[in-house]
């Protein structure tokens, strides 16, 4: 199967859709939480239609389902290709202005509406690996959208490739585009027996031959402190202050392991994300993480211990600490299905790629998805510099991976 002779649309898509602000919003209870994801998946179900893909809708959680049909009578699992639609909410996504940078030659890239924002390859050594290729980036005042409209444009893409091309085998293959992934509830209100796949794959990944099929395991802990109030003439020997508490246990936290800053690789990390209090009660809220889920309750001990230290060195204090399950490494479902990624390395070797393990230190909707009964490895689009204005991805890059995607289905199908 060649593609040579195809016209790809996945970069001109790309540059519409990161046009359309979708970023998502963690204080917000609702589902989705920003309606605006919704303008850029209401864009997708009409091109989907147009495309072909009769059945292409969207529900009221934000969630775009859809099906491309088999071309092949015998009976094969139904693959899911999945991307999330929206934008993260640590940099602006609003009236982002992509930029195409034709044939890239290795020098830095200045962006023209922030001169103070320059891409370079000593801060992006996976651009040196690029030269040649087209590349596009934000104008400099707000991130790209690459993560995660890169896996949109591709999946659209393929789609687009696929219903024009009916010769090519393949089994009946799920479309699924989620919102709300950048705030860790991308697949809460997924159908999962309307969506009707076997297993999946998400078009979220890096550097091109990254193929993920491993990630953390998450908690989200919050210790609350409680001190005791007393009017500030008359406190001496009486008030406790609660965020004084707070205070020196966050001090005490290591500066050199066991925190992002300072871990990598396998190496898991407790991280203060958030803290708020005042005289009677404050409380810091952390992000745990760790590759092996059993290490996860011997950080959160770890927690208990220094917080246990900071109250007894204010006498009349008290400390809780809760602990809420976020997701769990998918590498615990997969390792029972090997053939999703097997198949998924016969399809980048069939793309001449040659496929590199890739462990994620983060979370994925393909996590959740996993356990939920769809195992879901990771598929690289080039998105590099995400949540930030440095954000870039190679246009080629996004065609490899819908390439691979191709050649993935046919795998699926035995052909």
């Amino acid at each position: 199967m060649s593609l040579s002779n195809y016209q790809h649309t996945v970069a001109e898509r790309f540059m519409r859709y990161v046009q359309i602000d979708t970023q998502s919003d963690p204080n917000s209870p609702s589902q989705p939480s920003t309606e605006k994801q919704k303008d850029l998946s209401k864009v997708l179900v009409a091109e989907l239609l147009k495309i072909g893909v009769t059945d292409a809708a969207l529900d009221e959680h934000g969630y775009v389902y859809a099906t491309i049909p088999a071309t092949i009578n015998d009976q094969v699992p139904t693959i899911c290709y999945c991307a999330h639609v929206d934008t993260a909410p640590d940099c602006s996504g609003k009236d982002v202005k992509p930029i195409l940078h034709k044939n890239y030659d290795g020098s830095d890239i200045i962006l023209p509406d922030d001169n103070s924002i320059i891409i370079s390859t000593k801060r992006h050594p996976y651009l040196t690996q690029r030269i040649g290729d087209d590349i596009i980036t934000a104008s400099g005042t707000t991130l790209l959208g690459a993560d995660d409209k890169a896996g949109v444009a591709i999946i659209m893409d393929l789609a687009n490739y696929l219903i024009q091309h009916p010769e090519v085998p393949h089994g009946a293959i799920k479309i699924l585009f989620t919102p709300d992934e950048e705030v860790g509830r991308g697949v809460n209100a997924v159908d999962m027996k309307k969506l009707g796949a076997d297993f999946g794959y998400t078009l979220d990944g890096g550097e091109r031959g990254h193929l993920e099929g491993e990630n953390f395991s998450a908690d989200a802990a919050i210790v609350t402190f409680r001190g005791v109030s007393a009017h500030p003439g008359y406190a001496k020997g009486k008030m406790v202050n609660a965020m004084k508490v707070a205070s020196t246990f966050v001090a005490e936290l290591p500066l050199h392991e066991w925190c992002p800053e300072s871990t990598a690789g396998k190496e898991g990390f407790v991280h203060p994300v958030a803290m708020e209090g005042e005289l009677e009660q404050a409380k810091v809220t952390f992000i745990v993480r760790d590759f092996d889920t059993a290490m996860l309750e011997k950080h959160e001990n770890r927690l208990r211990e220094y917080a246990a230290a900071a109250v007894a060195a204010f006498p009349g204090s008290s400390y809780e600490l809760q602990v809420k399950e976020q997701y769990r490494n998918m590498k615990e479902v997969l390792v029972h299905h090997p053939q999703v990624m097997a198949n998924a390395e016969e399809a980048y070797k069939r793309a001449s790629i040659n496929p590199e393990s890739i462990s994620i230190r983060g979370g994925t909707d393909g996590s959740r998805l996993s356990f939920m009964g769809m195992p879901c490895p990771n598929i690289f689009t080039g998105e590099m510099g995400i949540h930030s204005k440095q954000e870039y991805v190679s246009v080629q890059d996004m065609e490899k991976a819908m390439e691979i995607c191709v050649h993935l289905a046919q795998v699926w199908a035995g052909k």
